[in-house]
């Protein structure tokens, strides 16, 4: 019997990503202009005001980064994850199978060498829309290299076809 990859959550297998520093940035941009923008703004208006811009500030600024902290890439006998979501609903994993995995790939350019975060795509053998693509990866390069060289590993292993 085959193995299910939505019954095996991301602690049974090989982390090889999560999101770098970079991630980050945008959700610091919006808690700059939320805090150091609307809830001045709010006080002048009221008191009242103020404190529902400040809830609604930490929870909007908390969710995002619990949403960036819940993406893992990882790996294990069956093929390679991609874990992420926080809200019951929207928690979720997708994946390739090895024997249908074409190749990872990462872009390479000056930001994302200086910055060590890369964008990694994993390609699927028969159909685009079952590729995993992710922005903003930290030890993207390493992880493409790791699965790059397990993947010929299993084919040379006879493992898949």
């Amino acid at each position: 019997m085959e193995q299910d990859n939505a019954s095996r959550p991301a602690g049974h297998g090989t982390l090889l990503a999560v999101k770098s520093w970079t991630a980050y940035i945008n959700t610091l941009l919006l808690a700059i202009l939320l805090f150091g923008v609307a809830l001045p703004l709010a006080f002048r208006y009221s008191e009242l005001a103020a404190g529902i811009v400040m809830l609604v500030s930490v929870l909007l600024v908390g969710y995002r980064i619990l949403l960036i902290r819940s993406v893992q890439l990882y790996y294990d006998d069956v093929g390679v994850w991609l874990s992420s979501g926080i809200l019951p609903w929207a928690k979720g994993v997708q994946g390739v199978k090895w024997r249908d995995m074409d190749e990872a790939t990462f872009v390479q350019s000056f930001w994302s060498w200086l910055f060590r975060s890369y964008s990694i795509r994993i390609g699927h053998r028969f159909t685009k829309s079952s590729e995993i693509l992710l922005t903003r990866m930290g030890n993207g390069k390493a992880a493409v290299e790791k699965l790059n060289a397990h993947h010929q590993e299993l084919i040379r292993n006879n493992v898949i076809s």
